[in-house]
C-alpha cells in the first residue's frame, strides 16, 4: 500500500513539475507585430482608387 501512496506523489509531483515548466516557457515566449505599411504606400493605393 506505501508503494502506491509513494507512487501517486511521485506522478503529481513528475506532472506539477512539467506544468511549471510549460506555463513558464508559454509567458518567456516574445511576441512580435507585423510592421505597418509606409504612408508613401498607404497615399499610392489611394490615387489608385481615386482613378476608378
Amino acid at each position: 500500500m506505501l508503494f502506491y501512496i509513494i507512487l501517486s506523489i511521485a506522478i503529481m509531483l513528475v506532472v506539477l513539475l512539467l506544468s511549471l515548466f510549460t506555463i513558464s516557457k508559454g509567458y518567456a515566449y516574445k511576441h512580435t507585430v507585423d510592421p505597418l505599411p509606409d504612408e508613401q504606400e498607404d497615399k499610392n493605393d489611394t490615387d489608385i482608387k481615386e482613378n476608378y
